[in-house]
């Protein structure tokens, strides 16, 4: 009998999260699952719980709750011999990952879509010695949206990013650090108040910042804001909003495999919208590294 181990987070969803336990249990159960839940209580939890579930041969992993639950359960994946299937049940304020490959935002949909046999290759992102599966974000409004609450994102969805970058700009003018960015075959120095590198199409709830990355090309599509300020944030908005971005005069594209980024100041990271660890940090992808169960297509 195959093996899948439930990882959750009991917090994610309020109350309605041991409901769904119960429906995801019994779904797998049904289809020929032995099946193990975990309820994480403290950070690392959901990496730990993951790690096990490699090294005794689990067949199906799946995350229930919100992006940071499954950096974690991502992060239970690094340097393992055998890594078993994903699968989503997104229960967060922003799922970008879940928004990326199309599983469904509603959690009783994305349980019943457990059963597919699809499977999508996807890359995962390293950075440093860690994973990630989406997104990493330095400079001076990376650390600013890290601080957005969870009730301001239930709200607000992706635009409370914006109130807490536009209360930056009001506040500082223009809050750029000295960055150098090195990546395949090219180097940019110069002032930025945000960079950005990402796997997927869907960062902070926006879908369109990549409209032409693919979940499985094995890039880094990455952003250089060369200038924000309160005059210039509406059209940069406005470009993110319709999806070109990357020909906005203030912004820098490029694709990479490898980037690494640094500046002399103790700048701070947001990792698929947790605070990460100060600059520098070095960036690669993994192509292809996880396989994410997906809805079959209609």
């Amino acid at each position: 009998m195959q093996q899948a181990m439930i990882i959750i987070n009991p917090s994610s969803g309020k109350e309605d999260a041991l409901e769904y336990i119960s429906q995801a249990e019994e779904i797998l159960q049904n289809n020929g699952y032995m099946v193990t839940v975990n309820e994480t209580a403290k950070e690392g939890d959901a990496t730990r719980f993951c790690i096990t579930a490699c090294r005794e041969g689990y067949e199906l992993v799946v995350s229930i709750g919100g992006d940071g639950t499954l950096h974690e359960v991502i992060n239970g994946l690094i340097d393992q011999e055998h890594r078993p299937r994903l699968g989503i049940v997104p229960l967060g304020t922003v799922n970008d990952f879940a928004r990326a490959l199309q599983v469904p935002l509603d959690p009783g949909q994305a349980i019943a879509a457990l059963t597919s046999s699809r499977i999508q290759p996807v890359d995962a992102g390293r950075l440093n010695d860690r994973l990630f599966g989406n997104v990493v974000a330095a400079g001076s409004l990376a650390e600013t949206l890290s601080g957005v609450s969870s009730d301001d994102k239930s709200r607000l969805g992706a635009f409370a990013y914006f109130k807490e970058g536009f209360k930056e700009l009001a506040g500082s003018g223009n809050p750029a650090h000295s960055l150098t960015i090195q990546y395949d075959g090219g180097i940019w120095e110069g002032e930025s108040p945000l960079f950005v590198a990402a796997l997927t199409n869907s960062v902070g709830g926006f879908e369109k910042l990549a409209p032409g990355a693919q979940v499985d090309d094995g890039l880094l599509h990455c952003f250089i804001i060369k200038d924000l300020n309160i005059f210039n944030t509406l059209t940069v908005s406005i470009s993110l909003l319709l999806g070109n971005l990357k020909d906005h005069k203030d912004v820098i594209y490029f694709t990479a495999s490898h980037v690494t980024v640094s500046s002399p100041a103790p700048v701070r990271t947001n990792v698929d919208g947790e605070e990460g660890p100060a600059l520098p940090i070095r960036l690669s992808t993994l192509p292809r590294y996880v396989q994410v169960i997906v809805p079959e297509e209609e």
